[in-house]
């Protein structure tokens, strides 16, 4: 009887839906439901993101203020800080943060204090969706008991599954709608719901036989990313002793139809999925007597890549007769990466922290990045510095760090008189600037 109902409610557009966390998972969703029809609540603790959001203004790059103000003025869009809103929901999806502590275990806080304040306003007939990235087993064993303590049978009396994100964010071509959306049930009526409300707001659904295999999902997607990048940052590090061009190398290697995939070396790694998401299914297999031997390798060989890209530069200096302490340096980019302004886990405020630790005179800019914090004592607080040749000639190095397309890399190199360059952003472009590659 639920279940048919809230199909009904679903097919006929007239469900409410609710999302929590309105970041870069969060509202790219809210709006292509709002786009499709549905009536949408965001909820969010940042009252800055639900003023913003009320007044039709959008904070995240991917999703143009002139689409989002549209659904808000039409009223099918609007934001709150109050989970009471709860109440009006048919369906809730769940999108807060997953990060790591500094131990690299789960933190399940943002996710438990969500499920707990649905819990609070939960009802027969619901829908509840988490979609934030976790260990394999967190919807059953977290989600699932909470809105059982509340009388109500998950595939009867209420719903839960378990959908990863997929976002992407600059991604142009790939979005909310033309990505493929798994999802997993804790029965097969909770998946076939979930699958119907997705099933407006994307392309193609995937339902696979349970949540912890959706959860698993995910988690390989990032960790093949993130094992792949270790290696190719290791073939780097090879290929800088062997005096082989490890970029010459790939491109060879891609040559091949079959049986490759390049990936490409870079000064580490950066954003919400890659640096973090392995490390939820190494911990989780931790706890079953497993050691997850490649996540554990990828990540040593990914977290000192800042520190290779640090003894690049000071190389580089000291082949110019000067040493880092003192030097001006100018980092081009702080964002993980390029035409995004995220510098979540971004390399680049390794590498700028560990620069000034050695004395360097380090500025940065970045288009999409007006400040950033630090952690080292007396620079919590950098701004970026304003662009110019003036900037660029002054510097004794310029460091790439993030390739945004925004840049000049024609007048980055024939403005800098020495270059460190991380992501080959400059390679085939003629200039007198000497050029050291990762």
């Amino acid at each position: 009887m639920h279940k048919q109902a809230l199909l009904d409610k679903i097919a006929a557009k007239t469900a409410k839906l609710a999302i929590i966390g309105l970041g870069y998972v969060g509202l790219p969703l809210a709006v292509e439901f709002a786009k499709q029809g549905f009536h949408v609540i965001g909820i969010d603790v940042d009252a800055r993101k639900a003023e913003a959001i009320n007044k039709g203004e959008s904070y995240i790059p991917d999703i143009p203020t002139a689409e989002l103000a549209p659904l808000v003025a039409d009223g099918l869009l609007r934001a709150t800080t109050d989970y009471a809103a709860l109440r009006e929901a048919d369906t809730v999806n769940i999108c807060v943060p997953t990060p790591l502590r500094k131990t690299k275990d789960p933190d399940m806080s943002y996710v438990i204090s969500a499920i707990d304040s649905v819990a609070g306003h939960v009802r027969e007939g619901m829908l509840i969706i988490l979609e934030s990235t976790t260990y394999p087993g967190t919807t059953e064993e977290i989600i699932a008991p909470r809105i059982e303590e509340r009388g109500l049978t998950p595939g009867e009396s209420v719903f839960i599954a378990f959908s990863p994100e997929r976002i992407d964010p600059g991604n142009k071509q790939f979005t909310v709608h033309n990505t493929p959306k798994v999802v997993g049930g804790i029965t097969p009526h909770c998946a076939e719901v979930a699958a119907a409300l997705y099933g407006h707001a994307v392309n193609e659904v995937v339902r696979v036989s349970s949540p912890t295999t959706a959860e698993m999902t995910k988690l390989l997607e990032n960790t093949f990313r993130a094992v792949n990048i270790g290696l190719v940052n290791e073939v780097a590090l090879m290929c800088d002793r062997l005096g082989v061009d490890a970029w010459e190398v790939i491109h060879a290697a891609a040559t091949k139809p079959f049986g490759f995939m390049p990936f490409y070396p870079g000064p580490g790694l950066g954003g919400h999925c890659i640096p973090v998401d392995p490390h939820y299914l190494s911990w989780k297999l931790k706890t079953l007597n497993y050691n997850a031997r490649f996540i554990e390798l990828a990540s040593e060989i990914n977290t000192e890549m800042p520190l290779y890209v640090v003894d690049k530069v000071m190389n580089a200096l000291n082949d110019d007769t000067k040493a880092v302490r003192g030097a001006k340096i100018v980092v081009l980019g702080v964002a993980y990466k390029r035409d995004i302004d995220d510098v979540r886990e971004s390399p680049a405020l390794d590498i700028i922290e560990l620069l000034r630790q050695k004395g360097g005179d380090v500025v940065y800019h970045d288009p999409f990045v007006p400040h950033i914090r630090l952690d080292d004592v007396g620079y919590e607080n950098m701004q970026s510095a304003t662009y110019s040749r003036d900037l660029l000639e002054s510097a004794d190095c310029v460091v790439i760090v993030t390739d945004h397309t925004s840049y000049d890399w024609q007048e980055v190199v024939d403005h800098s008189a020495l270059i460190v360059d991380t992501r080959h952003a400059t390679s085939g472009i003629d200039g007198a600037a000497r050029r050291v590659w990762l």
